[in-house]
């Protein structure tokens, strides 16, 4: 499998992932320090058990994530709002402060050694739509934390930092990526497989061993880091984008390179030029590039408007699907955007990317397949 280039998965733009505020350096890891409680992380089962607890309905985003399966809540990440959509991004204002809200109130409620119970949230503090809706992203990147990380360490050879998790999550309060290791840390039923600076909160070890090692983890690890390249790729039917639906089984024949992004990534803005010159280059030749946006599975709030507005200040001609929970569990589950698979025309896949791919190595790679 290649390797990512490092720093090009989905993390901190400048613009566009902290919303209405300006860089990177105004998180506020508040907590840290002399006023930071102590550190210890979530389990993906502890967290079902708990969100379920005395019979609360959930709201429906959340209640969805929990019947599709632990499998798609443990491998789909979250990540930005498109830069050039800032109006009707999903990091509006006021979803900005509800999410502020909810991540000031968990971190201040936060007891070492007791789980969060999820319900209470609900039934007792966030009762307003908008409270809801950032505590059901928030809820999301709990189930997905633990492997992301773990998958990070694996791709990169070291930790990704609080920034790269709050843009791989679509995290805009101040200090939630520290929050939401913190709520890991509290569980007491789970592997204390990292350890932490304790001034800056920054991971500095991941102990990969122990999560593979952990029934809870290790199976679904195993699928997401083993790689796909001499595996027949699974059939996708996806509902389109920007025409009608994308269903593989219409490409017998083509090579096909398969995309899988969201909306303001920011290594998908950067590939995005690439795949347009790729698709100019190669159509004619047997490739067939498909778009696959993950914006719906991951609950990102984003309009079709703002996607249609992408696709075209993008340039992107080339079909695009939304990717569903079907996809999604077939092919392991994505944890870092963006994610290609380069599949021939026999329908075997060649090649695996995560992260951003140069256009030289797209371009040798397809020219070995189509021929």
């Amino acid at each position: 499998m290649a390797r990512p280039s490092e720093g090009e998965t989905a993390r901190t733009p400048a613009p566009s992932l902290d919303g209405v505020m300006k860089e990177p350096h105004h998180r506020d890891h508040r907590g840290h320090g002399g006023t930071r409680r102590d550190f210890s992380v979530l389990s993906v089962p502890s967290l079902v058990s708990f969100s379920l607890r005395g019979g609360t309905q959930l709201s429906a985003g959340a209640d969805r994530l929990v019947r599709a399966g632990l499998g798609l809540a443990l491998t789909i990440s979250l990540s930005t709002a498109a830069a050039s959509a800032q109006s009707e991004k999903a990091g509006t204002p006021s979803q900005v402060q509800a999410e502020t809200r909810v991540v000031d109130y968990i971190r201040d409620h936060l007891q070492p050694g007791q789980p969060l119970l999820i319900t209470e949230l609900y039934n007792k503090v966030f009762t307003e739509a908008a409270d809801r809706q950032a505590l059901d992203k928030l809820y999301r990147a709990f189930f997905r934390v633990p492997l992301f990380v773990v998958q990070y360490q694996e791709k990169f050879g070291h930790p990704p930092t609080l920034d790269t998790i709050a843009g791989q999550f679509d995290l805009h309060a101040p200090g939630a990526a520290d929050v939401l290791l913190r709520v890991m840390e509290s569980d007491p039923r789970v592997p204390k497989f990292l350890t932490r600076d304790p001034r800056s909160g920054e991971i500095t070890s991941v102990n990969v061993a122990l999560v593979r090692s952990d029934p809870r983890f290790g199976q679904a690890l195993e699928h997401q880091l083993t790689g796909w390249e001499g595996k027949h790729a699974p059939p996708f039917n996806l509902p389109g984008v920007n025409g009608a639906n994308v269903d593989s089984a219409s490409l017998g024949g083509k090579v096909v390179l398969l995309y899988v992004w969201f909306t303001g990534c920011p290594p998908c803005m950067k590939e995005s030029p690439v795949l347009v010159g790729l698709d100019h280059e190669f159509k004619g030749k047997g490739l067939a590039i498909v778009g696959a946006n993950a914006d719906r599975i991951l609950g990102l709030g984003y309009t079709d408007a703002v996607r249609q507005r992408y696709l075209t200040e993008h340039q992107i001609v080339f079909p695009v699907g939304h990717w569903n929970a079907e996809a999604n569990a077939a092919y392991g589950g994505v944890a870092i955007f963006p994610t290609l698979f380069l599949i021939d025309s026999k329908g075997m896949i060649r090649n695996q990317w995560v992260g951003f791919v140069s256009a030289e190595q797209l371009r040798q790679a397809v020219e070995k397949v189509v021929g």
